[in-house]
């Protein structure tokens, strides 16, 4: 593995685990799926551009992967343990997540079927042991019921060196709740958040952030500052906003999505959305230049700038796309940049949220 292509210094984040800032998201190469009755997958990609996408992120010296079981059900996972028996394991950092799909169990997170869900991960990875692995999600049964069980299982799981570090979700505006709980009836997720930190005391946090994510209330830290004073490390992801903030989406032509993709719910891709997105990121555009490769560089500065405790999670469908996000990254944005960012895009996210809820009803739905 070289990188001399794409250079960026590397990051030690917790657990001496040493990574390339820019991380490889690997949700969309699981393809179309469908999970809690919901879709939840990708349906813009195939197999052979997958494989080819991952093997030109780790000749550019990308190093940190990122999936999760439910992520085409094990096909992401699938298609990465092909590249991972190629490559010396110890040049790799690996991570995986467990807790959005039950099966035929009680709960996604009974013991059992965590340890049946790591033991297939690694078969599907090709590996003996994940260098993270995540709670994917804050859902824990009535009364967390499965909660400390699920902590204690974690734990064995380090013990056996099946796992390196534990991982947990961070608090973010559009969990899975929007959908189905009421608004006044969701709880705190700050507080919620915190609870399950000190319960569960991870070595990482999966946040998800970009430049549309608001700014914490005043007198709150921010997320990077409460992980760098717990000794915890950040894998940020959707630093592109899922290509929304990359300018690649044309209001005259809006995309469309097959069935299994998750982005059929989502209003932030439909033609009234997506002239909101370009008109908002014109600033941008007049201030840093014109291009798809120009606003990539500017967001994924803003994220990496934030903290040295910290990678991005870059997800793509193509080889091209991997080779243009590992490659804009150079010099860093000025204090003056990231204020004109952080403007520019908090309008922006304003003016979406006046638009509506992020999530569609079924029958507004884009095909």
């Amino acid at each position: 593995m070289s990188d001399t292509t794409s250079a960026q210094p590397y990051r030690t984040l917790t657990g001496g685990l040493t990574v390339h800032p820019v991380g490889i998201g690997c949700w969309a190469i699981g393809g179309p799926d469908s999970n809690l009755g919901l879709p939840m997958g990708w349906s813009t990609g195939d197999d052979d551009a997958s494989m080819r996408g991952l093997e030109a992120a780790y000749s550019l010296g990308a190093n940190l992967f990122d999936t999760a079981d439910v992520y085409g059900h094990g096909h992401s996972e699938r298609l990465i343990g092909r590249l991972v028996e190629t490559v010396p394991r110890d040049s790799m950092v690996l991570s995986s997540k467990v807790g959005y799909f039950t099966g035929t169990a009680a709960h996604a997170y009974e013991p059992r079927h965590m340890r049946h869900q790591l033991e297939t991960t690694l078969v599907n990875l090709r590996t003996d042991h994940l260098d993270i692995y995540f709670l994917h999600n804050a859902e824990f049964g009535e009364d967390d019921r499965y909660l400390q069980g699920a902590i204690e299982t974690m734990r064995a799981f380090q013990d056996e060196g099946l796992i390196k570090t534990i991982g947990m979700r961070g608090p973010h505006r559009f969990a899975t709740e929007r959908v189905h709980v009421p608004k006044e009836q969701r709880k705190d997720k700050h507080a919620r958040f915190r609870y399950l930190f000190d319960r569960v005391r991870p070595g990482y946090l999966a946040v998800r952030f970009n430049a549309l994510t608001p700014r914490p209330p005043a007198g709150q830290k921010d997320i990077f500052a409460f992980a760098a004073e717990h000794g915890a490390s950040i894998l940020v992801n959707k630093p592109l906003s899922q290509g929304l903030l990359t300018g690649k989406y044309a209001p005259a032509r809006p995309p469309t999505f097959a069935e299994g993709d998750h982005r059929l719910r989502k209003a932030w891709f439909t033609a009234a959305a997506l002239e909101i997105i370009d008109e908002g990121l014109n600033p941008l555009r007049k201030r840093f230049g014109p291009s798809n490769a120009d606003l990539i560089r500017i967001a994924l500065h803003y994220c990496l700038q934030h903290a040295d405790n910290a990678a991005v999670l870059v997800g793509f469908t193509t080889p091209e796309q991997v080779i243009q996000n590992l490659k804009v990254v150079g010099d860093p944005l000025s204090p003056e940049d990231i204020a004109f960012v952080r403007e520019t895009a908090g309008r922006l996210q304003q003016r979406l949220d006046a638009a509506g809820d992020v999530f569609l009803d079924e029958k507004d739905a884009p095909r």
